[in-house]
């Protein structure tokens, strides 16, 4: 067990107060936690807003801007996390770095490229049951890719949660279920 290196990646919705609110969080419990902003200021209060900004910024651009923040400390082994877009965008970059930690993923898992391969990678889901952007079908094809890359991988599905519930400024919130995701993924980051 020991203090790990973190970079948070907000969700469609952006650098929300609810993010800051988990970096600290984690900061309690004795890890570093960086939370870059990959929209530059902007923040949004539904999953459509933020996802037509998101369109109009790119994927290539969101993601250039994050191995930009992740860069200098990727040495140090990070563990990447993510909140929804944050955590396609953390995925894509752990499983392109031999010396991540960790990945922790909540509300969001993206494409997995056919060569990417990682050395028994920790990886963590944390996702509403259902969830209108994660689908049982597309959920298990994921666990099984991930599988294939060598990645370790824990599901936790949250029945009768919102997408985004660990928010609680946001309509999906749910109490219950996201204290015992921060309860299961802490307890996660503790054994890295």
């Amino acid at each position: 067990m020991g203090r790990m290196n973190i970079m948070l990646f907000h969700s469609t919705c952006g650098l929300r107060p609810a993010v800051h609110a988990a970096a600290d969080r984690l900061r309690a419990a004795g890890h570093e936690v960086r939370v870059p902003d990959l929209f530059e200021g902007h923040t949004f209060d539904t999953v459509e807003e933020g996802m037509a900004f998101k369109e109009q910024v790119g994927k290539d651009e969101l993601l250039r801007r994050a191995v930009l923040a992740a860069a200098p400390f990727s040495d140090q082994g990070l563990v990447y996390a993510g909140f929804s877009l944050g955590a396609s965008v953390a995925q894509t970059l752990a499983l392109g770095d031999a010396k991540a930690r960790g990945l922790l993923l909540l509300h969001g898992t993206s494409d997995i490229a056919e060569s990417a391969t990682v050395d028994e990678l920790p990886v963590q889901l944390h996702v509403a049951d259902p969830d209108p952007f994660e689908s049982h079908d597309w959920l298990n094809s994921w666990y099984l890719q991930m599988q294939r890359t060598g990645a370790d991988v824990e599901v936790y599905r949250y029945r009768g949660a919102g997408h985004l519930f660990t928010d609680p400024e946001l309509p999906d919130y749910d109490e219950d279920s996201a204290e015992l995701a921060w309860k299961v993924a802490l307890g996660f980051l503790a054994t890295l």
